[in-house]
């Protein structure tokens, strides 16, 4: 279980977006991501839209939208399962003190 998402999320995260290749190696570390911790993220965020969209060829990323329309996104493509994690907490802020 992921440390980074064994709690609820900012209500300011309004929906999370994961695009990425159902098959290409480089989108590997993000499909296992998701595996590993889709599970927990909705266990602890039931309202949240978690969306996941798989595309041949497309680059791993995730995007976060925020209160008031803001948007960020990092990139995953090639990373690790551990990686992603760490840029997925990153851009969500979660396990900042």
């Amino acid at each position: 279980m992921s440390k980074f998402f064994s709690q609820a999320l900012s209500p300011a995260v309004r929906e999370i977006r994961f695009l990425m290749s159902q098959s290409g190696a480089a989108s590997s570390g993000a499909r296992n991501f998701i595996l590993a911790n889709y599970p927990v993220i909705k266990k602890h965020n039931q309202d949240l839209p978690v969306l996941i969209r798989e595309a041949e060829g497309t680059p791993a990323r995730a995007f976060a939208r925020f209160e008031r329309g803001v948007e960020k996104h990092v990139e995953l493509d090639g990373l690790s399962s551990t990686e992603v994690e760490s840029k997925v907490a990153q851009l969500l802020g979660v396990g900042k003190k």
